[in-house]
């Protein structure tokens, strides 16, 4: 798997598609699916979408426009990027901003 999320952090922008994840691997997408999915508890879509919506928020944080950071984190638009905040850290924009409470 290490190739794979090696991959996946380095091109968080960029399109990611299962078979060159897979292809890394060196397994079939299918083997990759249930390996990743076995492995780290999550489908590799629920994954990246995760992973893109702490960067963006990561970006937010650091004062990046939304419209950028939704480029930047790998979302289609900024609405996008808004849907994903909301459904998988239950934020909005505006509240991803807020730095991060001390623990």
């Amino acid at each position: 798997m290490e190739p794979a999320l090696h991959h996946i952090d380095a091109h968080l922008g960029e399109p990611l598609r299962l078979e060159a994840l897979a292809e890394l691997c060196g397994l079939s997408v299918w083997r990759f699916a249930t390996v990743f999915r076995q492995r780290m508890g999550l489908s590799p879509y629920r994954y990246v979408s995760e992973r893109r919506a702490r960067h963006a928020q990561d970006l937010l944080r650091q004062g990046v426009p939304p419209a950028r950071a939704a480029s930047e984190a790998g979302f289609y638009d900024q609405s996008h990027m808004n849907r994903r905040l909301k459904l998988l850290c239950g934020l909005t924009p505006s509240e991803a901003r807020q730095p991060a409470p001390a623990r």
